[in-house]
């Protein structure tokens, strides 16, 4: 296919890479590894209309009697030549003494006594008589287990080379993660600090989540391969989307470990190591939930943005319409389970002053509540976090909401 001098270019995409042509002819390579019986091709060689050297083109018209003029593009006077259109330019004056169709009879009689005909049909002597002794096999379809394998190589690969897929979005997070660590530095133990726990982890739980919209002009190239390539019957959909998910699984822990481990420590959460390592699982199912959720990318965004405002931080639960916003988007919200088990696991063990009881000046009538407030009291009072259920339990919700989805 005349590639030899692109054989270590790659595709492209953003960044340049293979020419329009140089493309069209490796897409008719990969489906030639399939052996088809038959390949349509629309013009596979893009403005290619000629096969070999300008001087040998040039030497071929002249011995015929048609050369080329001097100071002419050759390509013009070629195309002149064997095209009806041009037997009488008015234009330029030019007017062909020999009718078209006569010039290309010599041509083509020319073509068949030259030594460029004879060399061609000595190579295609030589191919047919390998492909005579070559005993044809039976054409079997590559089990779904190698299709996921090659996939999954080749997906990584791409997330790897392609910034726009995690890179660029792990410096964002990075970002964000230290600007939150800033802000909630050193929380403490105060009741001021049960709002601002909350208010962390609502944000650690929705917008570092949603930001995986980053990704999506990525995706959308990737998408374009994919649908070329089902249609030819390579390989379906669970392949693909098995492969596309096992894929980004490391990118995903990275993501999710290094932006997490920077919230967690520097503002001063749970101490502990089952209490960190909770929250990072718990982050990394929602961004597993989330790729699985934005691949219908134009319903995503809004759905993740309904499901934020359903999830207990800005109005409780008990007090959120039953109709449709509670039941059932406060229930099947990812964000719920995802939100409040962070609470939970945020609340097991802390004791806090509770010194707004002293400002309210509550001490005395009779409905004081005590000095020191457990973690989980407070945290069930204000944010009415379910304490009957197990946070593994939810974390367990979590990840059967990312096969099913």
């Amino acid at each position: 296919m005349g590639q030899q001098d692109a054989m270590n270019t790659r595709v492209g995409g953003a960044n340049n890479g293979l020419s329009g042509g140089e493309k069209r002819r490796l897409s008719i390579c990969i489906e030639i590894l399939t052996r088809p019986k038959l390949l349509f091709l629309d013009e596979p060689t893009s403005k290619t209309v000629y096969f070999g050297t300008l001087s040998a083109a040039n030497e071929f018209f002249a011995s015929n009697g048609f050369p080329c003029p001097t100071l002419q593009n050759p390509s013009d006077h070629f195309l002149k030549t064997i095209n009806k259109d041009f037997d009488k330019d008015i234009k330029e004056g030019f007017v062909n003494e020999i009718p078209t169709e006569e010039v290309i009879n010599i041509l083509v009689n020319s073509y068949k006594s030259s030594d460029i005909f004879q060399h061609a049909q000595t190579e295609i002597a030589q191919i047919c008589k390998q492909h005579s002794r070559a005993v044809e096999k039976e054409k079997r379809h590559v089990t779904f287990f190698t299709q996921c394998h090659v996939l999954t190589r080749r997906s990584f690969i791409n997330m790897y080379r392609d910034p726009g897929y995690y890179r660029w979005r792990l410096a964002v997070y990075i970002a964000l993660a230290l600007t939150l660590a800033v802000l909630f530095n050193n929380l403490g133990l105060s009741y001021g600090s049960i709002q601002a726990r909350g208010a962390l982890l609502l944000f650690v739980t929705a917008i570092l989540t949603f930001m995986t919209v980053g990704g999506f002009p990525s995706f959308v190239e990737e998408m374009k391969v994919f649908e070329r390539e089902r249609l030819n019957g390579h390989y379906g959909i669970i392949a693909f989307v098995l492969a596309n998910t096992i894929s980004a699984i490391p990118f995903l822990i990275v993501i999710s470990l290094i932006p997490g481990t920077i919230c967690y420590y520097i503002p001063g959460l749970q101490k502990g190591f089952q209490h960190f390592f909770f929250s990072i699982s718990t982050l990394f199912a929602s961004m597993m939930l989330i790729e699985s959720l934005m691949m219908v990318v134009a319903m995503g965004a809004g759905i993740q943005g309904i499901m934020m405002l359903v999830v207990g931080f800005f109005r409780s639960p008990a007090d959120l319409p039953k109709p449709v916003l509670k039941y059932p988007l406060h229930h099947i919200a990812f964000h719920k389970y995802a939100y409040q088990r962070l609470l939970k696991n945020e609340s097991e063990g802390l004791r806090f002053e509770n010194d707004h009881n002293n400002n309210n000046n509550n001490v005395g009538s009779g409905g004081a509540r005590p000095m020191i407030l457990t973690g989980e009291d407070a945290f069930k009072d204000i944010w009415h976090v379910e304490m009957a259920t197990s946070k593994w339990v939810d974390l367990g919700v979590l990840f059967a909401m990312v096969v099913f989805l």
